[in-house]
């Protein structure tokens, strides 16, 4: 019998699809519990789906007619019999109105209070949270602006450049850098138009423009019972778009001093909204080391997995349980840093074209394996990479018992991914791996603006391929006397080299 207050869990409808679908699942069969897919009809095919116990279609590819359709569902979970629904991250996972919206059909939702979620999901309703545990913020102002005379003497205070931004949302949308007091009225009606458009509410605010900040964000886990504890930072500057795409545990240039001081503000971020499950605080770091709340992610993030390789914790698990109605299995004492883990998220992106979306099939699907390495993926190989959704592959994750090891892994497992069929940022991350600014940690966000040219991947292909073209001709003359004339020996070792490097 469970113990009193506790909401046993024997199956899981996870809302969501791809890869983070499979993760919950495998840990969710950890635990005994049986899961349930949902799938569109792009997705009918997929592993995800096959995985699962019990699996059902709710729709057509666009995500307004599947997988954001709260109606399909929690019709699904209802009639399927689940008594949970987990949904990843992206889609539902922050939505507050589908949150409560479960809360009243008696389902249980793994993550927040559908009223943390309100107010972290507006950025100015967190500051306005976060005011009264003195946490740092940017200085600018903390509620919409109204009055555009008050703004721009405001920000004529603040100092320019100063940064327009949209209360709700992300992903760079609703922002806006203004670098003279002569561009602020234009700015910010650019701005509150995109915001309008992107989410349906135009409240910006503005905030002094951090120049060269780094984005350093601490994963934090909190019970019904009032225990919040925090499981150490994440480094997550190399964005392209305002999106990342790569991540590491820990970040090279944190004190333990600076790291404890993180920690302690991200744990009364989350007590500031009564939070409970699995969120993310979010920091900018200047270049003087001076940080400041950014947001709350109240959702689980795209780059867990190198919280999980660094801490021994399962994150999933952890926030079933949590669901459920348990306490923390650990307490902040327990956790301990243990090595170092990188990230690199695998997009069907394609780097020598501004990394616009390359849809196609996976010709060529075959993942690095070895000590360390971890991939989370949702495809295989023969499958078409459908447009309606994020371009994500997978992503590839290394542990290493230093930061220099853990760089070194990542490089023989991007080497070690075959993927033929559609252009991916591998040979992007490959580059920053091998880039002195990331490899010294002398990085920031605007690492790509910065440091990286298209062509200079060209380059590099171009100098590997020249390598491999003379030790190919050397090879050729020494067994050209070997060679007994089938067709199949006549093509070149370089041009085998060739055709086997990653797309």
């Amino acid at each position: 019998m469970a113990p009193k207050g506790i909401r046993k869990i024997e199956k899981i409808l996870v809302a969501n699809r791809g890869e983070i679908a499979l993760r919950v699942m495998r840990s969710a069969r950890e635990m005994g519990i049986a899961t349930v897919a949902v799938f569109s009809d792009a997705d009918r095919n997929a592993p995800y789906v096959r995985y699962a116990d019990e699996a059902v279609h709710i729709g057509p590819p666009p995500s307004s007619q599947s997988y954001l359709d709260f109606d399909k569902i929690i019709g699904a979970a209802k009639s399927t019999g689940a008594h949970a629904i987990h949904p990843g991250y992206g889609f539902l996972s922050e939505n507050a109105a589908f949150a409560r919206r479960v809360r009243e059909e008696g389902i249980i939702l793994i993550g927040p209070s559908p009223e943390s979620m309100e107010v972290m999901g507006s950025k100015l309703a967190a500051k306005d949270a976060v005011k009264k545990y003195d946490i740092p913020l940017v200085p600018g102002t903390d509620y919409a602006i109204t009055d555009i005379d008050k703004a721009r003497k405001i920000a004529s205070e603040v100092g320019f450049p100063i940064l327009v931004k949209a209360s709700a949302g992300g992903g760079g949308k609703g922002m806006r850098i203004v670098e003279h007091e002569s561009q602020f009225d234009e700015m910010l009606h650019l701005a509150v138009s995109e915001a309008t458009s992107a989410f349906g509410d135009g409240s910006v605010f503005i905030e002094r423009y951090v120049g060269s900040p780094r984005h350093i964000e601490v994963q934090v886990m909190g019970d019904m019972h009032g225990n919040i504890v925090h499981l150490f930072e994440r480094e997550c500057s190399v964005q392209r778009r305002h999106q990342k795409v790569i991540e590491e545990a820990p970040s090279s240039v944190l004190t333990p001093e600076l790291r404890d001081r993180m920690g302690k503000c991200a744990v009364m971020v989350a007590k500031s909204c009564d939070y409970v499950g699995a969120g993310t605080v979010e920091f900018l770091l200047d270049e003087n080391l001076n940080f400041y709340f950014l947001e709350m992610n109240t959702r689980l993030q795209v780059e867990h997995p190198v919280t999980e390789m660094i801490t021994g914790v399962d994150l999933v698990k952890e926030q079933i349980r949590v669901a459920m109605g348990y306490e923390l299995s650990f307490s902040q004492n327990d956790l301990n840093i243990n090595g170092h883990a990188i990230e690199v998220r695998v997009y069907a992106e394609d780097p020598l074209n501004n990394f616009l979306p390359d849809i196609g099939t996976l010709s060529t699907y075959q993942i690095p394996k070895g000590p360390g390495v971890r991939v989370d993926d949702g495809f295989e190989e023969g499958m078409l990479i459908p447009i309606h959704y994020d371009p994500m592959i997978a992503k590839l994750v290394v542990h290493g018992k230093s930061r220099e090891e853990a760089m070194d892994r990542m490089l023989r497992a991007i080497d070690e991914y075959r993927i033929t069929g559609v252009a991916t940022t591998l040979s992007f991350c490959a580059f920053v791996l091998r880039h002195e600014a990331f490899r010294s940690g002398n990085f920031d966000t605007h690492f790509v603006k910065l440091h990286f040219r298209p062509e200079f991947l060209s380059k590099h292909d171009d100098s590997e391929a020249q390598v491999a073209a003379i030790i190919a001709s050397r090879l050729l003359g020494a067994t050209r006397s070997m060679d007994h004339g089938s067709a199949g020996s006549k093509e070149s070792v370089a041009s085998r080299w060739k055709r086997n490097r990653l797309t």
